[in-house]
């Protein structure tokens, strides 16, 4: 399949210590790849360097075969480069239907009229009730986000992240903060994204990973490390050494 996103040889520093050497990673369209390592080992920095939120020192990201190194977050979001973040980052007295309605209004440049009544929109609204049912949230499409389950939340953060059309979902931890009870509705909705959806995900809920990735990228001190199957990273010494441990050795038991 053809790749859509690529990190080329991406190094950053802060001071003299260097938090991203050399990564590269590439993308092709409906992939599922999980991104993991130890706490400090450069994860959340590699997604905010290719959004665009950190400048790098020195690489390039592309993005549909253009180089978007040097766009700012809003441009990469609106060519399709689109993330959701480790910590919850919603309104808590907007409901969720205002939430995805924003979003919608945002991507077809017509954000101003969100002080208008955006529920008299016939496109919107139908967008916005499909987004939600799709992920088992629109009984709750007009309560306030205060007043909703974090599971709930996480779910609308994803939804939101879907409404901008994107060519390529980097997920921060998506199951980060919800119960044990709710996770299943996070695989669920995952399970569901779009199948020419090329995502990366952050979890350290390696169960969670192991059933969502096809591929695992495993970061340590900044560097990759490694880059391969589900199956293989167990077998890998210096994954095991670096991060995975007793949970590979559980695993090759099972």
């Amino acid at each position: 399949m053809s790749t859509v996103f690529e990190a080329r040889h991406l190094n950053k520093s802060f001071g003299g210590l260097a938090v991203a050497k050399d990564i590269s990673i590439s993308l092709a369209r409906g992939d599922r790849v999980a991104l993991i390592g130890p706490n400090g080992a450069g994860k959340t920095t590699f997604i905010n360097l290719v959004t665009g939120h950190l400048a790098p020192d020195s690489g390039t990201v592309m993005f549909d075969d253009a180089d978007v190194t040097a766009l700012s977050p809003t441009k990469r979001v609106r060519q399709g480069l689109v993330r959701s973040f480790q910590v919850t980052r919603l309104f808590s007295e907007m409901t969720p239907a205002e939430h995805v309605a924003l979003a919608v209004l945002q991507r077809t440049g017509r954000s101003g009229r969100m002080l208008g009544n955006f529920q008299a929109m016939q496109d919107v609204m139908a967008e916005v009730q499909e987004s939600l049912h799709s992920l088992g949230i629109d009984h709750v499409a007009n309560r306030r986000v205060s007043e909703i389950a974090y599971g709930q939340q996480r779910l609308l953060e994803i939804a939101l992240a879907l409404a901008l059309r994107p060519k390529v979902l980097l997920l921060d931890e998506p199951a980060a903060g919800v119960p044990q009870s709710d996770t299943s509705r996070i695989e669920t909705a995952l399970a569901a994204l779009p199948a020419d959806l090329a995502v990366l995900m952050i979890d350290h809920d390696m169960d969670l990973v192991f059933r969502f990735a096809r591929r695992v990228v495993v970061l340590a001190a900044g560097a990759i490390i490694f880059d391969g199957s589900p199956q293989e990273v167990t077998q890998d010494m210096r994954v095991r050494e670096a991060y995975l441990g007793n949970y590979a050795n559980a695993r090759s038991a099972a």
